[in-house]
């Protein structure tokens, strides 16, 4: 490039902009010394650095674009659980639910075949399940789901309504998503 045989003695000159004429060089540096060659050169250096990093990493609007997929896919598998539960279906839950599920509900650790055997011994008390709005995170082959839900249920007559929090945490196994991890405890009325 020629920046190791400029005069150590040379000394940084900008050019006026009434020196420009039809140059176009108003402003810019024509002369460097060594020790600001050398910055210059290492400061294109980290520019072409950046930008080759840069562009391995996937844009935001390329991130939404999967996350947009991804969270879909997950909210709908969080309606067929809701849907499943209500209905007492342990053949749609146990499709959804990875065979080492860690639930964790009322502080009790739950596996995936004490959730079913308690769903399948429940009988049809619960009449709805009611997804409210929920959040969708992904990282990678993993997803994390933090909503609320509400139970609305006939118990000795009497209908009830309950609402619950939860976090669930999903993972994407063998071409498809599972549950691995949720917990859930109910919101108390303000």
């Amino acid at each position: 490039m020629g920046l190791n045989f400029i005069h150590r003695d040379a000394h940084l000159r900008v050019r006026p902009p009434s020196e420009a004429g039809q140059s176009g060089f108003a402003g810019r540096v024509i002369f460097w010394n060594g020790k600001q060659a050398f910055m210059r050169a290492t400061g294109w250096l980290r520019m072409v650095v950046c930008a080759l990093a840069l562009s391995l990493v996937p844009s935001a609007a390329a991130q939404e674009g999967n996350d947009g997929g991804t969270a879909a896919a997950i909210r709908a598998l969080e309606h067929q659980w809701a849907d499943g539960q209500s209905r007492n279906d342990n053949r749609v839950l146990d499709l959804i639910f990875d065979n080492s599920l860690v639930y964790v509900e009322y502080g009790k650790l739950v596996t995936k075949g004490e959730y079913l055997l308690r769903v399948k011994e429940a009988g049809p008390q619960i009449s709805q399940i009611v997804m409210e709005p929920m959040i969708v995170r992904s990282f990678g082959t993993t997803a994390i789901v933090c909503g609320t839900y509400r139970e609305k249920e006939v118990k000795g007559g009497k209908p009830a309504v309950k609402r619950w929090r939860f976090v669930d945490t999903w993972v994407y196994k063998k071409g498809g998503w599972v549950l691995v991890a949720a917990a859930a405890a109910p919101v108390t009325p303000e």
